[in-house]
C-alpha cells in the first residue's frame, strides 16, 4: 500500500497549514518510509512534521532518522515531548542518540529522563566507544532454574511486552549469574510442571561488554544466533544484542571503512546532509599527505633525469608500471583486510601469507613482465628495453604483493585499523618505490653509471 502512495507535498501542505492531511499521509505509511520522507523536507519544516506523526510511530521514526537531523528535532520541540519520546525508545537506541549529539544537549536530555531510566543511560554510556556495552539494550526476559515451566510462562507473558525480544529466555542462578539460554519454543512444548532446569542444556554463548562491537557481529555469525547476551567478568548477565543491533553496526563500519579506503576521514553524517564544508575537512588532510607524497616520486624522476636523456623510450613505460603496482597492491590489501576483517584470517599467519603471496605475485608478475616485454620489444626500444620493462614489472608486482598484503597485517598487530592504509595511500607508496625499482635496474642493465 505505501509503495503505490502518491506522496503529496509536504512542505507545500506546511505552508498551507494542512495539518490534517499531513497527519493523514503519515498514518498510510511504514514508520521507516516516513523517516526516508522527513529526509526530503526543508530542514525548517522538520520539527513541524515530526510533531504530525502519530504517537505509536514517533520513536521508531526518530531511531531511523540521521543523528544530525535527530539533533536538529531535540533542539526544536518542547521538553515534554522529548521526555515522551526518550522514554519510548529502546535503551541501545537511546544511547545512541546521546553519543551523536552535543555534550551539553545530552545532559538537558539526561535530566528529563526519569531517575531510574537516567541511572540506565548513563551505565550504558559508561561503556568504551564502539564497545558492545554501548548497543546492548537490558530488556530482555530473566527465568530461575527452580521454577515451574507453568511459573516462568506466566513471568515471560507479564515481563516480555517491555522486552527486546521473548525468542531466547535467560536463565540466571542466585547471583544473577547467565547459567543457560533457552528457545521460547521449549517453554510451549514442555509440560507445565516440568522444572525450568529440566530444559536447560547448558551450552550458551555470550560476550564480554567491553568486547568491540564487531566481534559481537562475528560471533553471531559464526554460531548463527538472533540474539547474543552480554555479560561481565564475573559472567552477570547486564543486556543482550540483537541481530538488527549488529546489523546497524555492520553498516556503520562498513561505511567506515569504504570511506577509509578512498582516503577520506569517516563522516558520520548522510552524504545528503552534509556541508560542503564538512566534506572540505573530511577530504582535504589526506589529500594534501598524498600531494607531498607524491613529491617523492617527482624527486625520483628529478634524480635519474641522465638516465631518461640517454634512453628516452624509458619514460614511454612509467604509466604502465606504476599504474599496474597500484592496482596489485591495492588488489592483496583488499583482500587481506576483508579476511581479516571477518575472521577468516589471523595475524598469527603472517608467514604463511608471505609465502602465498609471493608465489601469487611471482606468477603475477611473470604473466605481467611478458607481455610488456613483448610490448617493449616491437614497440619502443627493442631487446634491451623489453627486457628492462619486463624484469621490473616482475619485481615491481613481487614488492606491490607483499606490501598490499602485509601492511594491514603490521597494523592489525600494533591495534591500528588496516583501513587506514587506503588505496590512494598505498598507490603512493607503491607509485614512489617502483619508480625507484625501474630507474635502478635500467641503469644497471644499460650501465649508464
Amino acid at each position: 500500500m505505501e509503495n503505490t502512495l502518491v506522496m503529496p507535498d509536504i512542505n507545500h501542505l506546511i505552508e498551507e497549514k494542512k495539518w490534517n492531511d499531513i497527519k493523514a499521509t503519515w498514518a498510510k505509511m511504514m514508520p521507516e518510509d516516513i523517516a526516508e520522507q522527513l529526509k526530503t523536507i526543508l530542514p525548517k519544516n522538520v520539527a513541524i512534521a515530526f510533531r504530525l506523526i502519530s504517537k505509536d510511530k514517533t520513536a521508531e521514526v526518530f531511531s531511523e532518522l540521521d543523528p544530525a537531523q535527530q539533533e536538529f528535532i531535540l533542539t526544536h520541540i518542547v521538553d515534554h515531548s522529548i521526555k515522551e519520546l526518550l522514554e519510548d525508545l529502546p535503551p541501545d537506541d537511546r544511547t545512541s542518540v546521546f553519543e551523536d549529539i552535543p555534550g551539553e544537549l545530552t545532559q538537558r536530555l539526561m535530566n528529563l529522563l526519569p531517575a531510574d531510566e537516567r541511572k540506565e543511560a548513563m551505565g550504558l554510556l559508561g561503556y568504551p566507544e564502539n564497545s558492545v556495552g554501548r548497543i546492548m539494550t537490558p530488556d530482555y526476559v530473566v527465568v530461575k532454574p527452580d521454577w515451574t515451566v507453568d511459573h516462568a510462562i506466566r513471568h515471560i507473558k507479564k515481563m516480555g511486552e517491555d522486552a527486546e525480544t521473548i525468542n531466547m529466555i535467560y536463565v540466571e542462578d542466585n547471583r544473577f549469574m547467565l547459567i543457560d539460554d533457552i528457545p521460547i519454543r521449549r517453554f510451549l512444548l514442555a509440560d507445565a510442571k516440568q522444572k525450568v532446569s529440566d530444559l536447560m542444556d547448558g551450552e550458551f554463548t555470550s560476550i564480554h561488554a567491553t568486547d568491540d562491537q564487531e566481534e559481537a557481529y562475528k560471533v553471531i555469525k559464526k554460531y548463527d544466533l538472533s540474539v547474543l547476551p552480554v555479560t561481565d567478568d564475573e559472567g552477570v548477565l547486564l543486556g543482550i544484542v540483537t541481530v538488527d543491533d549488529i546489523l546497524d553496526v555492520l553498516e556503520e563500519e562498513t561505511t567506515e571503512d569504504f570511506q577509509k579506503t578512498s582516503a577520506i576521514v569517516p563522516v558520520e553524517e548522510k552524504y545528503y546532509t552534509a556541508s560542503p564544508a564538512t566534506l572540505y575537512k573530511k577530504r582535504i588532510g589526506w589529500l594534501m599527505i598524498l600531494l607531498i607524497t607524491d613529491f617523492f616520486s617527482s624527486s625520483i624522476i628529478a634524480h635519474f633525469q641522465n638516465a631518461l636523456q640517454a634512453v628516452i623510450a624509458l619514460a614511454f613505460f612509467i604509466p604502465i608500471l606504476i599504474d599496474s603496482g597500484g592496482n596489485i597492491a591495492a588488489q592483496s590489501s583488499t583482500l587481506i583486510i576483508r579476511a581479516l576483517a571477518t575472521g577468516s584470517l589471523s595475524i598469527k599467519k603472517w608467514f604463511s601469507v608471505t609465502k602465498k603471496e609471493l608465489l601469487v605475485g611471482l606468477m603475477i608478475g611473470l604473466t605481467l613482465g611478458i607481455i610488456l616485454y613483448i610490448r617493449g620489444f616491437f614497440w619502443r626500444g627493442g631487446p634491451t628495453i623489453g627486457m628492462v620493462v619486463g624484469i621490473s614489472m616482475v619485481a615491481i608486482t613481487i614488492w606491490a604483493n607483499l606490501l598490499g598484503s602485509l601492511l594491514p597485517i603490521v597494523l592489525t598487530k600494533f591495534k591500528l585499523d588496516p583501513a587506514v592504509i587506503s588505496s590512494p595511500l598505498l598507490t603512493t607508496v607503491v607509485d614512489s618505490t617502483g619508480l625507484l625499482i625501474y630507474f635502478m635496474l635500467a641503469e644497471y642493465i644499460f650501465h649508464l653509471r
